[in-house]
């Protein structure tokens, strides 16, 4: 009787661990993409992320580079100081949207040119990401908003 006892405990045990091995490798699988790492324009300088890669670039967009085209293509620079990023987005931008003002786009390096698939501005006059305060801080060019 002990032994039927154990056999299925065992029996059980095997079980729940194969069941929790599956659902982590479809909860690995199905993150994919929608892992996005952020990368200050100098971590995108020094590493240079893979071919395809999605990740989020942030920082300020540099002044005199902003150009609107006759097509819905803007390209401007994204830069924290150290480094200079060109990007290329097609679309429609956030209002808030302009030069000197912080900016997160998401999307890959394609020929030295990040392409974004989207674009965030800071919402109000004091906002900014932590991931970009922090690239700009490190940088040493970080100036807090003056209330």
């Amino acid at each position: 009787m002990k032994s039927l006892k154990k056999k299925r405990r065992v029996q059980v045990l095997l079980l729940a661990a194969v069941a929790l091995g599956t659902a982590f490798l479809a909860f690995y699988l199905a993150i994919g993409d929608g892992v996005q790492y952020f990368r200050s324009p100098v971590q995108v300088v020094e590493q240079p992320p893979k071919p395809g890669e999605t990740f989020r670039i942030g920082g300020l967009v540099e002044t005199g580079t902003l150009q609107r085209g006759t097509s819905t293509t803007i390209t401007f620079n994204v830069t924290d100081g150290g480094a200079s990023i060109p990007v290329s987005f097609t679309g429609v931008l956030p209002d808030l949207f302009g030069e000197g003002k912080g900016m997160v786009g998401t999307g890959t390096m394609e020929d030295g040119t990040f392409v974004a698939r989207e674009i965030l501005a800071k919402h109000d006059e004091s906002y900014m990401p932590k991931e970009v305060i922090d690239a700009l801080k490190e940088q040493g060019v970080y100036e807090p908003p003056s209330s």
